[in-house]
């Protein structure tokens, strides 16, 4: 399972004591923000796009959507969401969890700047009823992100 991964990856930064396990689904933005308590904002949503046939990930906070045009700028090509049905066989985890943690290899991850406003950020854990409490720099050290970008809508 994906949580085990997820884990066993986070055991190895020393930071596993962060996850955080629910009944209730946290398959959604909002989902995950009732069950943490917290505004969509905290919730770090992972998003998993094809450039070129190549996956790649963008993790944003939850209250914002992608700019086209700004994807465009950052990556110099047209990005397109990773069909549902896809998703677990280009990334290592299914939709609901898909998060930044043990990915499969060569997948680059990239963190927007949106997530900058909070002091805590929620990315989910592998599976649909977790979380994981970071800060914005805990993750970019820990994924290792390839950078920071600004894709944002304002």
């Amino acid at each position: 399972m994906s949580i085990e991964r997820v884990l066993s990856f986070l055991e190895q930064k020393g930071m596993a004591d962060r996850v955080i396990t629910f009944e209730a689904s946290t398959a959604t933005v909002e989902l995950a923000a009732q069950a943490l308590g917290v505004e969509p904002g905290h919730i770090a949503k992972t998003m998993s796009f094809l450039v070129d046939g190549a996956p790649l990930l963008v993790v944003l906070a939850g209250d914002v959507c992608v700019d086209n045009h700004r994807f465009k700028e950052a990556f110099h090509k047209k990005g397109r969401m990773i069909p549902f049905d896809q998703v677990e066989s280009f990334i290592g985890h299914a939709p609901g969890g898909v998060c930044p943690f043990a990915i499969k290899e060569g997948v680059p991850v990239y963190l927007d700047e949106s997530l900058h406003r909070f002091e805590t950020v929620y990315p989910a854990a592998g599976n649909d009823h977790s979380a994981v409490r970071l800060t914005p720099e805990e993750l970019f050290r820990i994924i290792p992100a390839e950078g920071w970008v600004d894709i944002a809508k304002r």
